[in-house]
């Protein structure tokens, strides 16, 4: 103020100054015109001078007082509104000591101990004053929880004047508790929905007399209507064996905390021991709109649906959270699917310029002879095709001594780099028994073809492909090779299978059924049937499978290194570094499985970088869901995962929590 004050009596001078030039110059033209002028015009000029000396003295003085006035009122009121803040103030030091605060803030603070929340922010602003180089007057924008209140903290800290490496911090409180409540009612008050569904419904059905039905129906429907009652929900009935669900966020933790528990209730409805229902459940809070939420929960429930059903899933800030699933499949399959699948499968062979299959990393026999199973499909269609697989995999080395017999395959096993350099716009890429974006061959080439077909066997995890063009994904089935071959019955133009094709799929239910033991339905059989009468040698297949004596004794050593935890579930570590890791490590955990009492084996491997777990069951334990928190996936009684950044200790220590934390959840 005293600079503004300076700056108007520095102008009034300047003028004044001007002003006399100027008079000077008209009296000294006006004496030069006519010398009887010249000492008038002096006189003149000395009484415009003292005249003007004497009124700008004057002017000085009245302006000087009134700016003033002017300055003592703004700092009166600045320091006014200051210390009579609506907001409390505080003026602090980085080392928490309190320089002022204003009165609102001593009123607001009178019954807590404000210093402790004081010295908490000095030190997260001393923090970040150290960790990054800040310039002077730095924004300051905290929250904090004080007696049951939010506080939204405000702010600057400036360099202190006396001491250039210190600082000054200022502060505001402002109470934001209710726009905190209002932001959590709109939050709880948004709309979830769920999507319910009776997964054996028509299967069950047909067992029930038909008086029986009704009583059946009364029961899941009032089973439903109970449990969605506990949120308050609507639950609409829009078919027989299908409901739509809606209630408010705020019940959510409530339906995460309850496990989705009728899951099993509904599996208690008896009717005279002949049925056993389960449901399925999907429940969505993502999307602007109702409608959006909807969408989100159908695909929700494909997923669950090609988990195998009997259970629920939350989709929630685009992650998906599993309930239950712990029952084993029931095979509900029909060959209407297959004819159809089968016929668009052809179609799209035939619109395209060549066939590109991909299985999964480190494929096994399921794997390739699923592979095998497309290749002469395409083949038969007359389309080029090529299957794209790691060469240097040790899982299925005797077969690769085998197929390498034949002139025919020598270019046909390609490997990925070569594949992307091959691929056309009109390539058609067929995936076999997986479904995941991370274990297939070549993630890159997902981006570069617009067709993409996926057979697959395996409950569908969060993980899976979702611009696939056609999906053929059966978790009722024992394998994909199985699958392929159903395919191959159903499609129009015949196809002859080659006699190491046909043994390939074979191969591929063997392994994946441990010679027709695990997960056989009848349709395992049948597959299995038709492959017998295309010429399938049962002894040759078994000689694939056969291990070598160095094999076998690693195999026995890792069986007897195993540990037992809770009470029936074997686990083991193979120590040894080579290439034939995984092998070892699923032939062992297979071998676990003969031992009476144990339920479910686990055997842990290191494979190059990564550390990997082979899960066996014999179905009383869900190894799909306790790997699943590792990573991985597969079956009920058939899973594996990979993990990374661990030690095998670390590893066998992590899967333990889990098999503990899967328990805990049951109970």
């Amino acid at each position: 103020m005293q600079r503004t004050n300076r700056k108007v009596l520095d102008t009034l001078v300047s003028k004044t100054k001007i002003y006399l030039s100027i008079i000077f110059i008209l009296l000294a033209y006006i004496a030069i015109q006519n010398t009887y002028m010249i000492l008038p015009a002096i006189a003149v000029f000395l009484f415009i001078v003292i005249y003007s000396y004497y009124a700008n003295n004057k002017r000085k003085s009245e302006i000087s007082e009134t700016l003033q006035d002017l300055t003592l009122t703004v700092d009166s009121t600045a320091k006014t509104s200051l210390i009579n803040s609506p907001f409390p103030l505080t003026i602090i030091e980085t080392d928490g000591n309190v320089i002022w605060k204003s009165s609102r803030f001593t009123t607001e603070f009178a019954n807590i101990d404000i210093n402790t929340y004081i010295q908490e922010l000095t030190i997260d602003i001393k923090n970040e004053i150290v960790q990054r180089p800040t310039n002077n007057n730095q924004d300051i924008i905290r929250q904090m929880e004080i007696d049951n209140k939010t506080y939204k903290i405000v702010g600057r800290y400036v360099k202190s004047k006396k001491n250039k490496t210190e600082y000054m911090v200022i502060l505001y409180f402002i109470d934001d508790t209710e726009n905190i409540k209002l932001q959590k009612e709109y939050k709880d008050s948004k709309t979830c929905v769920g999507i319910i569904m009776v997964d054996n419904y028509e299967e069950t059905m047909q067992r029930l007399e038909s008086e029986e039905k009704p009583q059946a129906i009364a029961e899941i429907d009032k089973c439903i209507y109970e449990w969605t009652d506990r949120t308050n929900g609507v639950l609409i009935k829009t078919e027989k064996d299908r409901y739509i669900y809606f209630f408010e966020q705020r019940y959510l933790d409530d339906v995460k905390e309850d496990k989705f528990s009728i899951l099993d209730k509904v599996k208690e409805i008896d009717i005279k021991e002949k049925t056993q229902f389960t449901l399925s459940i999907a429940i969505s809070n993502e999307g602007a709109t109702d409608k959006e939420k909807y969408k989100s929960a159908e695909t929700a429930m494909d997923i669950v649906l090609g988990r195998g059903g009997d259970q629920a899933v939350i989709r929630e800030n685009e992650i998906y959270k599993f309930f239950g699933g712990r029952a084993q499949e029931v095979e509900k399959r029909t060959k209407v699917k297959a004819r159809i699948v089968a016929q668009a499968l052809e179609n799209l062979i035939k619109d395209s310029k060549k066939v590109m299959i991909m299985g999964h990393t480190n494929p096994d026999m399921d794997c390739i002879g699923a592979s095998l199973g497309i290749y002469r499909l395409a083949k038969t269609l007359e389309k080029n095709a090529y299957i794209i697989m790691d060469q240097k995999t040790s899982a299925i080395e005797t077969f690769k001594k085998s197929i390498e017999k034949q002139e025919e395959y020598e270019d046909v096993m390609i490997d990925k780099e070569v594949a992307i350099e091959n691929i056309e716009e009109d390539t058609l890429l067929v995936i076999v028994d997986t479904h995941k974006i991370n274990y297939v061959e070549s993630e890159e080439l997902l981006d570069k073809v617009e067709k993409i077909v996926i057979i697959d066997h395996h409950r569908r995890s969060a993980e899976f492909i979702e611009k696939a063009t056609l999906t053929f994904q059966e978790v009722y089935a024992s394998s994909a090779s199985e699958l392929v071959t159903e395919l191959i019955q159903y499609v129009d133009k015949k196809v002859e299978l080659k006699t190491i094709e046909a043994e390939s799929l074979y191969a591929g239910i063997m392994m994946d059924t441990k010679n027709f033991t695990f997960k056989t339905g009848v349709r395992t059989f049948e597959a299995a049937a038709y492959l017998r009468k295309c010429g399938v040698d049962i002894i040759r297949v078994k000689k694939w499978f056969q291990s070598d004596l160095a094999s076998f004794n690693k195999i026995a050593e890792v069986v007897g290194r195993a540990e037992i935890v809770n009470d029936t579930i074997a686990i083991s570590i193979y120590e040894e570094k080579a290439k034939d890791v995984n092998v070892i490590c699923a032939k062992s955990a297979d071998e676990l499985l003969t031992i009476s009492e144990i339920t479910a084996s686990f055997v842990i491997g290191q494979l190059g970088d990564k550390v990997c777990i082979s899960g066996r069951s014999i179905g009383d334990i869900n190894v799909q869901i306790i790997l699943e928190k590792l990573g991985g996936g597969g079956h009920i009684t058939l899973a594996g995962a990979q993990v990374e950044g661990m030690t095998l200790e670390e590893t066998k220590q992590e899967l333990i929590n889990r098999i503990n934390e899967y328990f805990s959840e049951i109970e």
